[in-house]
């Protein structure tokens, strides 16, 4: 089957299409500096999911139906995994007083870091994995071509899994985001001042520059990502471990919708509570898949239909137990 690579229409129309987005979005819808909507963030939720699944008939159009399923897996696990992000975002957001018409400039900054940190992972990952496949092995009276990555990335995840799956309710409510990595690096590089300044990362007070408490909050977030990237990136690798521009264009169409996804969520994410325990049925499974790779091949479509089974039936579940009380507003 042709790979991705060999459709250079397809790689340039993603490259443009992520890049007009990116300047709509800051630079004419977002030019004001003002609070997101419900309704707004409802209508940017169509259009990047919209985008991602027109994206993805691309993909079946130029190299075929495995190829979809396999953008369509890489895409719903990313976009699951990231729902845990938001837990985090709305805390950091808390813990700083970052006044709601300001949110969005961070995660939109947030998200162009993640646009670089993903490609360096994956595409790197895939490198790896081309570099650590072991000799051609009997094991169990089958030959068998096992990698060693893979096999480690598979125990973790399942280890991650069961971990997340058994994990009780902690107290990152009362975390002090302010001795995050990515705000110590903020402060050592830097004179930071105690207000905002508007929707500035940097002011300057007595003639002297500061750095913004906004840019520590990007620093917090971007770090963020990258300590959840240890989760989703080893779970895509399961789904197309040889096919970099599936991983990377599936991500990255996930991680675009991120930020309208909070905005329409924040207020109803305690709605969700049971939503954790299908991520970890999710990263267990796919852990499993790659630990049993050698030895069984788990298709894409069946993986594809078992990861939104259980993606579906764990909102439905979270809507019908939902707890009783509200969530205070930010």
């Amino acid at each position: 089957m042709d790979k991705m690579i060999n459709h250079p229409g397809v790689i340039i129309g993603f490259a443009v299409v992520v890049i007009v987005m990116l300047l709509l979005d800051l630079g004419v819808f977002n030019k004001r500096v003002h609070a997101v909507s419900s309704k707004e963030a409802a209508i940017w939720s169509v259009v990047w999911i919209g985008l991602s699944m027109i994206f993805s008939m691309v993909v079946w159009h130029t190299s075929g139906f495995e190829k979809f399923t396999q953008f369509q897996s890489a895409y719903w696990i990313e976009k699951a995994l990231s729902v845990d992000n938001l837990f985090v975002f709305i805390l950091v957001f808390g813990f700083f007083n970052v006044p709601k018409e300001l949110h969005h400039k961070v995660l939109f900054w947030g998200i162009i870091g993640a646009l670089l940190f993903r490609a360096i992972f994956i595409f790197a990952g895939v490198e790896l994995i081309n570099l650590t496949y072991l000799p051609e092995m009997q094991v169990f009276g089958q030959l068998v071509k096992i990698n060693v990555v893979l096999l480690i990335f598979g125990l973790f995840l399942v280890y991650a899994g069961i971990k997340s799956g058994l994990a009780k309710e902690d107290d990152d409510g009362e975390k002090d985001f302010s001795k995050s990595p990515g705000a110590r690096v903020i402060y050592k590089l830097f004179k930071v001042s105690k207000e905002f300044d508007g929707a500035k990362f940097f002011t300057v007070q007595n003639g002297v520059k500061l750095a913004t408490p906004l840019l520590v909050v990007v620093a917090v977030i971007e770090f963020t990502d990258l300590l959840f990237a240890v989760d989703s990136i080893p779970a895509i690798f399961a789904i197309a471990p040889d096919d970099p521009f599936i991983l990377y264009t599936s991500n990255i169409f996930a991680i675009l919708g991120l930020r309208a996804l909070y905005f329409l969520l924040a207020n109803f994410i305690h709605m969700f509570s049971l939503l954790k325990y299908g991520l970890a049925i999710i990263l267990s499974f796919i852990g499993v898949k790659m630990v049993i790779g050698p030895f069984y091949h788990i298709s894409s479509p069946v993986s594809l239909s078992i990861v939104g089974g259980v993606l579906v039936l764990s909102v439905i579940a979270s809507l019908i137990f939902a707890p009783k009380k509200t969530s205070a507003a930010d």
